[in-house]
């Protein structure tokens, strides 16, 4: 049985999923193909899955865990039996932020799509659909000591704390960028009101040898934050003055889904990206003394340890 949720800022003890199905459609930023995608409700401890509805091959099904995540250098992909489907990272990041914990996700392309470059549009179905709590206790992956990925200059960890937490830096030579950090703790609240709606970015210089590689293909102004020699050449300009940090906050939100259950501890990156955050994810799978699955309730719940999920390959070590 299931009953509505009480509120957006509610942060849930119960596992939830939508009220009903809803239906999104744009076109992916790589492949520039259009794409109808329908979000609908899920049951208890199935977890986040995409399942392929397309004319020309037999369903497919690829479940949101560290086991399928594939490419990563642009968007982050996963990889089932036959098929993949990429830039999936702004609707997990909409759903992980408002504590969806169930949904099934119907796609006719191998793309999510990008929508305006931010999780806002995702966040518009799933208020459309409403949110439901069911029978089942929610789970978390407690971080219970530190994890560390060093590659070149850039960093990624997680740290026990008493939330869930980001703690995001970007270092970029371009000047209209530079250093920007960006910090919050998740809740629904606070991610409606301080990620949802920041969009993906781009440099122009880098358009043309994108697109050469078959990539950026659906890329507009509408869809993300374009970065000329001297300024943001959007005409609406920045929606944040932090915009690109905030997204990139946005992004590991994301990323970190595909533990499989809310992560409860502080991530905190400098100069990283969609590799970077699996390859935490995969370090920490492979240190179960650095976490437990907990229970978070008043009552205090007995927990247990376990793993959600075993990693596909270790890329890098706990330090």
């Amino acid at each position: 049985m299931a009953r509505a949720a009480q509120s957006k800022s509610e942060t849930y003890e119960r596992q939830t999923t939508l009220g009903r199905s809803v239906t999104v459609s744009g076109v992916g930023v790589h492949s520039g193909a259009h794409v109808t995608m329908v979000i609908g409700p899920a049951a208890a401890d199935q977890g986040i899955v995409f399942r392929h509805v397309g004319k020309a091959r037999a369903v497919g099904e690829i479940r949101t865990e560290i086991g399928n995540i594939g490419a990563t250098e642009l968007c982050t992909t996963l990889d089932g039996d036959g098929w993949s489907v990429a830039t999936v990272e702004h609707l997990l990041a909409g759903l992980s932020g408002l504590g969806i914990d169930n949904a099934l996700i119907d796609i006719d392309g191998e793309e999510v799509p990008v929508m305006d470059g931010s999780s806002a549009a995702f966040i518009a179905a799933i208020d459309e659909a409403g949110i439901v709590e069911l029978d089942a206790r929610r789970s978390y992956i407690k971080i219970l000591r530190p994890i560390r990925v060093e590659v070149g200059q850039s960093y990624a960890e997680l740290r026990s704390c008493e939330g869930r937490r980001l703690e995001i830096e970007l270092d970029y030579a371009h000047p209209i960028v530079g250093r920007q950090s960006f910090s919050t703790d998740v809740t629904p609240e606070l991610f409606r009101k301080e990620l949802a709606s920041a969009r993906t970015f781009g440099f122009l210089g880098d358009v043309e040898n994108l697109r050469a590689r078959g990539l950026a293909r659906g890329a507009s102004l509408d869809n993300a934050l374009v970065i000329g020699a001297e300024s943001v050449i959007n005409p609406e300009g920045l929606r944040f003055s932090d915009e690109f940090a905030r997204h990139k906050a946005l992004d590991a939100l994301g990323d970190l889904a595909l533990a499989g259950l809310p992560v409860l501890g502080c991530y905190r990156s400098y100069r990283g990206g969609h590799s970077l955050n699996a390859r935490v994810l995969e370090v920490l799978m492979a240190t179960p003394e650095a976490w437990e699955i907990a229970e978070v309730s008043t009552q205090r719940l007995p927990r247990r340890r376990g793993r959600p999920g075993a990693p596909r390959k270790m890329a890098a070590s706990a330090r």
